[in-house]
């Protein structure tokens, strides 16, 4: 099977990459604009195998991904290109329509045109997989969770248009009859994350010795999925799940911002004790605007039709993280040093 992955190049995308190719070998081609948050060291596992294929094209040029649909004439597209970080929403939310809306819809029409012109054969068994987020359903209520029937609520320009890139796939989907499928996965934590992030962010500032920012109160809650189990969900959602349909994708794994930052402190502690105790470097700043509350994820759906289930608890995820970013600075001392090194993100000026 020959795919396209757009972002293949980025944090989740990477991974599903290192997947596709390394266990189920698949021939993939990452479509990846490069931008600050990828990393085409996140590839170099695959980097080499005659089934990897890279093309730096943006999303929104309809003409170059007309042409790669042409050359390589794929059985299926995997949608995760995406402007994902909320601070930088705030503070820039243009390039977050440009990808997330206007790219999405270049991608819809483009492989609209394709299975047109490739006959119902190809269009019978092709799927359009596309990669969401909790977060377009806003904050929820008391004890509830997120299923693939939430009401859809967007705090912020990122959630509002991955909002929008969802309804423009499910109705490119019920207009023109385009295999689609929606996935709605929680907070994604792991190797190779940008060090913008609140995990990878904590853990480079408490090994530099840096302050700890916390926003608010810190009692915002998240569900933690670890990406290796994200992209082992997709793969199998590409593979049995149904046109139509939604996935959410979750890790059961519910936590506070405060609790997260306090359990990194403590594997700092004992992995690189040079800082210890790290804890007294927390600080908690003014929260972000727009800040919901609490996400959780009913994957129930997922599990009892195409029996997904997490591997990772976050206790293992997170320790498997820490040791990676201790051990890896060959991979993220370039971005801290020439990319982003850790400055707060998403103020309000103007």
């Amino acid at each position: 099977m020959r795919l396209f992955v757009t972002g293949g190049a980025g944090f989740i995308g990477s991974a599903v990459c290192r997947l596709l190719i390394g266990e189920f070998g698949h021939e993939v081609v990452v479509i990846d604009k490069l931008t600050y948050a990828a990393s085409l060291a996140s590839l170099a596992p695959i980097c080499n195998s005659p089934l990897y294929h890279l093309e730096q094209v943006d999303i929104c040029d309809a003409p170059a991904i007309t042409q790669l649909f042409e050359t390589y004439k794929p059985d299926a597209l995997i949608h995760l290109a995406a402007e994902s970080h909320v601070d930088r929403s705030i503070s820039g939310s243009r390039v977050f329509l440009d990808t997330n809306v206007v790219g999405t819809f270049v991608l819809l029409e483009a492989t609209r045109a394709y299975l047109a012109r490739s006959g119902p054969d190809l269009t019978e068994r092709f799927r359009v997989l596309h990669v969401s987020t909790d977060e377009v359903f806003g904050s929820l209520k008391g004890e509830d969770f997120f299923t693939e029937t939430s009401r859809y609520d967007p705090s912020s320009p990122y959630s509002a248009t991955k909002a929008a890139s969802d309804h423009l796939v499910r109705a490119w989907g019920r207009t023109y009859g385009l295999p689609v499928i929606i996935s709605n996965c929680s907070n994604n934590y792991g190797p190779y994350q940008f060090p913008e992030k609140l995990i990878p962010l904590t853990i480079l500032a408490a090994l530099e010795g840096q302050p700890l920012p916390v926003y608010g109160d810190g009692a915002n809650v998240r569900d933690w999925l670890y990406v290796d189990d994200h992209a082992r969900a997709l793969a199998l959602v590409l593979q049995q799940g149904s046109p139509g349909e939604t996935y959410a994708v979750g890790g059961c794994n519910e936590q506070r911002n405060i609790d997260v930052v306090r359990r990194i402190c403590r594997l700092m502690d004992r992995m690189s004790p040079a800082g210890a105790p790290h804890d007294q470097l927390i600080k908690f700043v003014d929260d972000r605007p727009g800040h919901d509350r609490r996400y959780a994820i009913d994957a129930s759906k997922l599990e009892a039709e195409l029996g997904w289930q997490p591997q990772e608890t976050f206790e293992s995820g997170l320790e498997k993280t820490v040791a990676w970013y201790l051990e890896r600075r060959d991979w993220w001392k370039p971005l801290r040093n020439r990319i982003y090194g850790g400055e707060r993100l998403g103020i309000i000026t103007a």
